[in-house]
């Protein structure tokens, strides 16, 4: 199994496919940093050579993967909410940041709906009765 950037890549991938493992690296990078470094994207992660491990390390050094693009986010999102841009108060509030409409829709941000309206006269006469 090879361990990179503090990821266990999952040894009967391709390697094509087991890159995007690492946070911040995508498929179209992924692929671009095998095709930049020679290494065959069709090969097993557990085929892989040690030299085309280490290849991969020296390449993902020069982008901002896993924990550092982690806490660079957070800091760019925290920013926001010091300066008190709207981007922030969204980011604060846990609604939709990017322009979405909030009426309908949205319930992955905002969360699951709790009904506000009027009670069936079921409920509420067995209420009254508890009165």
């Amino acid at each position: 199994m090879a361990r990179i950037s503090g990821v266990d890549l999952p040894k009967n991938k391709r390697i094509d496919a087991a890159l995007p493992y690492i946070y911040g690296i995508g498929w179209s990078l992924g692929k671009k940093i095998l095709k930049q470094i020679g290494v065959d994207p069709a090969v097993r992660v557990s085929a892989l050579s040690e030299q085309d491990i280490k290849k991969i390390r020296e390449a993902l050094q020069d982008y901002r993967v896993e924990g550092d693009l982690r806490r660079e986010i957070s800091m760019n999102i925290k920013r926001l909410i010091d300066i008190g841009s709207y981007r922030g108060l969204r980011h604060k509030r846990n609604l939709p940041v990017r322009g979405q409409r909030t009426k309908t829709n949205a319930r992955t941000r905002k969360g699951k709906r709790k009904t506000v309206g009027v009670m069936r006269k079921e409920v509420k006469a067995t209420m009254e009765k508890k009165d």
